[in-house]
């Protein structure tokens, strides 16, 4: 039966790997190989060369496991220690204190895998074992330079992060246990055991324990001493240390004149202590937001009042302190979250507000009773004097020593003897930090622009750049295994998203500024010479209304302007882009204000982006109308504008009306006012757009600040796990209420073999609908599941690979009895007389783990389906929604994946299962790619609702005329209902009654049956008057069909009484869809609609979900209103695969920092939920998927792989099914890297291309082959080779498809031809995702081209390069073979011809295009010569079949192949376009900068496809 996997300790391993960035030098340095040091560009050849790689080989042990040479030398550690991971100090920046080459050096041999670990031992390891294995952990988790407090630290922050890991999690939480409160001040721990009265119990009995465990051991209980106690104590002290002490070489100024001139003072800065302290920010940061850390650490931060000496230290004012200010803020918020530690509950804005005031109102009492002098404050109203401001005003009338007293006295807020104590400034900041008012959490995001504006665009510490290497960390909130609640959830992936969308604007800008060519001109204005398909300069721009602010609220409720631009400048092409633009597209107005002199090359190396493009300020803004030159409304979707009367746009001059952000409107005239800044709005001088497809991030931000300001509900069964607490299988079917105990599984099993396979934990009995045993048991079946539904759950064992049971299992079978099954196997009603009343049947047969996930998804609950390359993740989830609409037919499901193309598959496949299309809606712009015959968009099904009402109207009358009544029954489905009622109805039940005490008759049902007239146009004869059970068997089939008939004229009832097409729409999808699909992007552009028109569903079913954003997979659970205050929702079934590549995410800091690339799928993996792992592909042959199913647990492959013909003859022309093609340097060259990132290797592209010749010429098709890379910049430049080398031939042509690893996710080919293209650093393929993504395309034949001893020595992708290196890395080609055809089988590798270079390969090529080229030129002249010989026809035939063999195949192969060659031309252009421009010549008429070889959607690719900066 099903294993279920994840109850336990799961082996995540982390993808973040070592991978540097290495400047490319065109003559590198030569050192001798004993140098300690690196030149800044190293090769391959000098690592083999150096001696630590000399030293690896003698003292680590071997990756085979055998011994080394010698044996473990700790003065070796030591050594190594000291000269190669220490950097010695030689007046430079202190911020890189690691030697990055010699780590990366150490890393390549496996110096902590092979020699570090294998030797450690706790009791006796050195200082400098230890470090060292810090160190190599860092390398590995991608935090890379760092002082060694600061990468013990980092090790903490990783070790925090890792939670799942269960001796980690023992390990680390030990150190913020409540033990930690005995390092307490006396007055906080008072105060919070007062707030926290449950926690006293639990603290004696902790107390009592310790007590006990002291005397057994006979020791004094001495807490204090215990490390365990004064852990996050000494950090924090330690750090307060540095940060007071050493950040600045000169004494910290004392008096507050001279703080405010603090950034004057020092200008000696110490930057590994600056680095240090912000990664101390970033620590307690995770450790506030995770709840487990939080608990009782937020107390031990709050004692020693980190946040009140950070904010008074010279490093948060000076200007290297941007960053650590910045964290500092993030701390204070976390430190002041809208939480209750102890219970975990969400506060609500109330519960905050009287908290507030309740401790407000107890300060004013102490003072009133205590302290004279604040006599004032005590009587205050609290609204009055609870700001910043205002309390420190009133706060200043004390002494220094009343204020001491007051605060660590008094209050207890501090300890007396803290050091800073004495320090006003600082009892003042501790004050008002504990009692001002906090801005809450909804406050602050409804009072956040939605658009990016110039400031946080190129703010490199929220926003990095694309360069961004791990060596730092950043202002950003992380996405970790928990979340704080539900608004701390969405206001971190709030953040993260509103950022990534700002990267994305940002390099959008930087693309289309510099063709606009702007210049100041001799009116000292700034005019432009050139042009830009993206942007265009703005004739006019005013504002014209601003509406008064709603109730509450400062800002206004709207601000509208108009602006007026010429499309005079653009071609047709380019003017129809900016007249597409429509109602809620977002434009940008952006102010570009040049130099008057150009930049010298000094002032353009220093000086920023803004800078060189002129830019001064960006702000977003949204269209709600656009105009031609005649003032006509353009691209109107309200209504306003009648189809027939729409007209082409007139003129060039075009008026937009749109919705400035009055968030970003009142900040910025707030500023005029108060600051005397630049009226903003009266220097804009262009607009630019977007392309659609990427320009949708303000509809989602507002769907989740919409989802914060809601009282946001997730079904109870799913809460806990969702935020990660909880037990992992608390939401597993088997623990849910409700369940449906007996289940329908219609066409699920294909005969009683299948089901008792299927159930093999079980003693399987089949009883007929009497419950008497049956011998003949025949689908479909009802199976009654057991509560306690028995299936092989484990939790993974230590190596990550699941422990079988195999011969635990054995024994129970020989000991104890088989539970039994009871299984019903029932005869299902007649559905009808005519063809289209059969149901369709399942054809697949399922294997026993997908009949577990089915069962599992059609139970209430969470289900987790893992679905390996090619298991039939998509039949599996069709059956569950087949299944499960026919067990609860009034349920509605709402089904979502990442790309059009996984909805369109699910799609067609639940057409051919027995749910009627009436019933089936897609949402959104992929429906008119479906490959059907049916429209299934809401217009679609509306017109087929219609069609069908006409068609059922027309069949009601002739069921009248049948019954000899007037036909005017069948004029609307009301009067069609009435007849329904009054005359078919009544006239079954009359026969139903004549029938009873007739059974006797065979005839009987034949002569009396109502309504035989109307069903005598049957093919064949309902009744045979024979058999009156079966005659009356197809009488309740005949009245089924009426019955289905006026039932779905009941249902176009509504489209009958609604008249308008977008009332119809709406109501199909509300009330009548039972079958929801859309994309995830979809379902958060449109949640608004959703809601505002009441859409409801049951049931979510997500594919792909290991490809979608966490907030993307989150929105889609919150489409509906809760009812009644609970959540509707009662399955959730995510489909996908973890061990492939994650979701799209573009800024390589927010994916590696952040780990926003983290999907909901793979966290809850982490977590330990339960899921089901498919276990056997139908894609590749078995040889094939041995390349990558290691990576499962027990991933094998059906029969079908192994039995059917294709599989098992060998690939026409090659030895080998599968090969690794080694490829030397090519001219003298590996790699190249013409720009940074953009990846190239010429050598493996014109090798790829002439083995793709090289089939094309033996008659593969050209749609059967595609060709991946793992870099943007090697696809383009194989596009290149195949438009030199194969588009001049008709008879080759380009192949299917020419893209990157990571764009293929999720297709499949035959034949794959794939180039890894680095020859200097293994690069991105390092993530193991990636690798599982790249081996796991191809069906029949993979051919991997890459540089062997790079790849090979990789530790990550050791088990795939291992099996691919036991056949020979010379291309194996079986040359007598001439055709793609062939009978040889695939084990048999044939006569073998080893390929020696790129260069044979194209004369192996170029010869038999020669061959071909004479052939064909021939037969041509036979041909031509023939015309004028008077040859007849028949001679003319016979001629023909002499022609010579070769051009013939090749002739006959292209004739077959025309039209897929045909498609191909077509889909190459289609995917050209998907991918965008991938030249910038002729966009903007101007070549991209080196800066930014790849425009628009080419950048996309890059910097998602490496995943590691290299």
């Amino acid at each position: 039966m099903t294993k279920v996997h994840g109850t336990g300790v799961y082996d995540f391993k982390r993808h973040h790997v070592a991978e540097y960035p290495v400047e490319l030098a065109d003559k590198p340095e030569t050192k001798p190989p004993h140098s300690s040091s690196l030149p800044s560009s190293i090769t391959l050849s000098e690592i083999q060369r150096d001696q630590l790689t000399r030293i690896a080989a003698a003292n680590w042990l071997k990756s085979g496991g055998s011994k080394p040479e010698k044996p473990f030398d700790p003065q070796l550690v030591k050594e190594i220690y000291e000269t190669e991971l220490t950097v010695k100090s030689e007046g430079k920046s202190q911020r890189k204190t690691v030697p990055l080459q010699r780590v990366m050096i150490l890393e390549v041999s496996q110096y902590l895998e092979n020699y570090l670990w294998p030797n450690f031992d706790a009791e006796t390891a050195s200082y400098e074992h230890v470090m060292s294995m810090i160190l190599m952990v860092n390398e590995k988790g991608r935090e890379l330079t760092i002082a060694e407090k600061t990468n013990y630290l980092v090790f903490m922050i990783n070790a925090f992060q890792s939670l799942e890991d269960e001796i980690v999690r023992e390990t680390v939480l030990r150190l913020a246990s409540l033990r930690s409160w005995h390092s307490l001040s006396y007055g906080r721990f008072q105060m919070e055991l007062c707030l926290n009265p449950d926690l006293i119990k639990k603290w004696k009995r902790m107390i009592k324990k310790e007590s006990d465990d002291a005397k057994k051991l006979g020791v004094r209980l001495d807490p204090l001493s215990s490390l365990e106690v004064n852990f996050l104590r000494n950090l924090i002290e330690e750090f307060l240390e540095v940060l007071d002490h050493k950040v600045f070489t000169q004494k910290n100024p004392v008096s507050e004149d001279d703080e405010l001139n603090a950034s004057s003072f020092f200008d000696q800065v110490d930057d590994a202590s600056i680095l240090y302290c912000e990664r101390f920010m970033e620590f307690l940061i995770d450790l506030l937001s995770q709840l487990p850390t939080r608990r009782y650490l937020r107390p031990l931060v709050a004692d020693v009042a980190v946040v009140s000496k950070c904010h008074l230290s010279a490093l948060y004012r000076h200007d290297k302190g941007k960053l650590f200010a910045q964290l500092v803020d993030l701390l204070q918020f976390y430190e002041n979250f809208e939480i209750n530690d102890h219970v975990g509950t969400q506060l609500t804005d109330d519960e905050v507000l009287q908290s507030h005031y309740d401790r407000f109102q107890s300060f004013q009492l102490l003072a009133f009773k205590k302290v004279p002098k604040l006599k004032e404050l005590a009587l205050a109203n609290v609204g009055a004097i609870h700001k910043r401001v205002d309390l420190s005003k009133k706060l200043s009338v004390l002494s220094p020593g009343e204020l001491k007293d007051l605060v660590c006295s008094k209050l207890k807020l501090v300890s007396n003897e803290d050091p800073w104590s004495d320090r006003v400034d600082f009892l003042i900041e501790v004050m008002v930090s504990f009692f001002e008012k906090h801005q809450s959490q909804k406050e602050a995001i409804n009072a956040l622009p939605l658009y990016p504006n110039e400031q946080i665009m190129w703010d490199e510490s929220v926003v990095p750049s694309i360069n961004y290497s791990g060596e730092g960390c950043l202002a950003l909130p992380k996405l970790n295994l928990q979340f704080l609640t539900l608004h701390d959830y969405l206001l971190r992936n709030f953040n993260l998203f509103r950022l990534e969308s700002t990267y994305e604007i940002r390099e959008d800008i930087q693309e289309a500024i510099p063709h606009l060519l702007s210049y100041i001109n001799n009116e000292g204005e700034t005019a432009f010479r050139g042009w830009s398909r993206m942007a265009v300069p703005i004739r006019e721009f005013k504002i014209t209304e601003v509406k008064q602010p709603n109730i509450g609220e400062v800002k206004p409720a709207s601000v509208t302007a108009a602006i007026a631009y010429s499309i005079s400048s653009y071609k047709s092409q380019i003017r129809s882009e900016w007249d597409a633009l429509k109602e809620h597209d977002v434009l940008f107005l952006l102010s570009i204000s040049p130099s008057f002199k150009p930049l010298s090359a000094e002032e353009e190396a220093k000086a920023s982006v803004p800078q060189k493009l002129g830019l001064q300020y960006v702000r977003g803004c949204e269209i709600i109308e656009i105009r031609d030159e005649e003032g006509t409304l353009m691209n109107d979707f309200s209504g306003r504008t009648k189809r027939e009367e729409w007209k082409p746009p007139k003129g060039e001059l075009r008026t937009v009306t749109v919705a400035l952000d009055a968030a970003q409107y009142h900040m910025d005239v707030t500023d005029i006012a108060e600051k005397g800044t630049e009226d903003v709005y009266g220097t804009f001088n262009v607009l630019m757009r977007r392309k659609p497809k990427e320009n949708n991030f303000k509809a989602i931000l507002e769907s989740i600040r919409d989802l914060m300001n809601e009282y946001c509900i997730v079904p109870d069964w799913l809460h806990k796990i969702f935020l990660g607490y909880g037990h992992p299988s608390a939401a597993q079917w088997t623990n849910m209420p409700d369940l449906l105990e007996t289940v329908d599984f219609k066409d699920t099993f294909l005969n009683a073999d299948h089901l008792k396979e299927s159930f093999s934990h079980y003693q399987v009995s089949f009883v007929d609908s009497d419950g008497r045993e049956t011998l003949d048991p025949r689908p479909p079946f009802r199976i009654k599941l057991p509560r306690s539904f028995k299936s092989d759950t484990h939790a993974p064992s230590e190596n990550g690979r699941p422990d079988t049971g195999v011969s635990d299992a054995k024994m129970v079978d020989a000991c104890v009895e088989k539970e039994k099954l009871i299984v019903e196997a029932y005869i299902p009603p007649d559905p009808g007389p005519y063809p289209q009343d059969q149901p369709k049947q399942n054809s697949v047969r399922f294997t026993p783990t997908q009949i577990g996930a089915i069962i599992s998804g059609i139970q209430p609950g969470l289900t987790m389906v893992v679905g390996p390359p090619g298991t039939g993740k998509t039949d599996t989830a069709v059956q569950i929604l087949n299944v499960l609409y026919h067990n609860c037919p009034s349920q509605r499901t709402l089904i979502i994946t990442h790309s059009n193309q996984a909805l369109n598959d699910l799609f067609e496949k639940i057409m051919e299962r027995d749910v009627p299309a009436r019933y089936l809606l897609r949402l959104g712009q992929g429906e008119q790619e479906l490959a059907t015959d049916l429209d299934f968009s809401r217009q679609g099904r509306v017109n087929a609702m219609l069609v069908r009402r006409l068609e059922l109207l027309s069949e009601v009358e002739r069921l009248a005329r049948s019954l000899q009544l007037p036909e005017d029954v069948g004029y609307t489905c009301e009067t069609a209902g009435y007849f329904w009622l009054l005359h078919v109805y009544s006239r079954w039940e009359q026969f139903i009654a004549a029938c009873a005490g007739n059974e006797d008759k065979p005839a009987f049902v034949q002569d009396h049956f109502p309504f035989k007239e109307f069903f005598s146009n049957t093919s064949q004869a309902v009744f045979t008057g024979q058999s009156f059970e079966k005659d009356m068997r197809a009488a309740k089939g005949c009245f089924r069909h009426l019955k289905t008939m006026f039932q779905e004229l009941e249902e176009c009832r509504a489209f009958e009484l609604l008249k308008s097409t977008a009332d119809r729409a709406n109501y199909l999808m509300t009330k009548q869809a039972k079958i929801v699909a859309m994309t995830c992007t979809h379902a958060a552009l449109k949640r608004k609609d959703f809601l505002q028109l009441g859409f409801k569903y049951d049931n979510l079913l997500m594919e792909e979900s290991a490809q979608i954003l966490e907030i993307e997979t989150f929105i889609p659970m919150l489409l509906q209103r809760q009812e009644d205050g609970y959540a509707r929702l009662k399955r959730c079934i995510l489909i996908g695969d973890h061990h492939q590549l994650p979701p799209v995410v573009k800024n390589m800091a927010f994916q590696k920092y952040s780990h926003m690339d983290q999907s909901l799928f793979t966290r809850f993996v982490r977590l330990g939920i339960p899921y089901i792992e498919l276990n056997a592909q139908g894609r590749a042959r078995p040889s094939i998927a041995q390349l990558y199913n290691w990576r499962y647990r027990d991933l094998g492959d059906l029969p079908s792989v192994k039995e059917e013909a294709i599989f098992y003859r060998a690939n026409a022309g090659f030895s080998y099914d599968y090969q690794l093609v080694d490829v030397p340097d090519y001219h003298g060259r590996g790699e190249s890297a013409p720009s940074p990132w953009f990846y190239q290797n010429e050598g493996e592209a014109e090798y790829v291309v002439s083995v793709y010749i090289y089939m094309r010429l033996l008659g593969y098709p050209a749609n059967k082959i595609s060709i991946l890379t793992t870099y943007n910049g090697q696809k383009l430049l194989i596009r290149d080779v195949i438009n030199r080398r194969c588009l001049p031939y008709d008879f080759i042509g380009p192949p299917c498809k020419v893209t990157t690893v990571d764009k293929f996710q999720g297709q499949q080919n035959d034949f794959i031809l794939l180039s890894l293209v680095r020859t200097r650093f293994v690069g991105h393929l390092r993530d193991v995702r990636r690798l599982v993504v790249a081996m796991s395309r191809a069906r029949l034949g993979l051919y991997v081209f890459c540089r062997r001893s790079l790849f090979e020595q990789c530790y990550e992708l050791q088990p795939t390069f291992q099996r691919l290196l036991q056949r020979p890395d010379h291309l194996a080609l079986n040359l007598n073979e001439g055709t793609s055809f062939t009978e040889r089988h695939v084990d048999d590798i044939g006569h073998p011809y080893l390929v020696s270079s790129v260069e044979e390969m194209a004369n192996i090529v170029f010869g038999r295009i020669d061959q071909l080229q004479q052939a064909q030129a021939m037969y041509q002249y036979m041909a031509y010569s023939e015309q004028f010989t008077g040859i007849s026809e028949e001679q003319n035939n016979e001629q023909d079949s002499t022609s010579p063999n070769q051009a013939m195949e090749v002739d006959t192969s292209v004739a077959e192949n025309g039209g897929i060659n045909n498609g191909v031309h077509e889909n190459n252009g289609q995917e050209a376009k998907e991918d965008g421009e991938d030249h910038a010549n002729g966009e903007d008429g101007v070549l991209p900068s080196e800066d930014h070889p790849n425009t628009e959607n080419e950048t996309q690719v890059s910097t998602n496809d490496e995943n590691t900066v290299t």
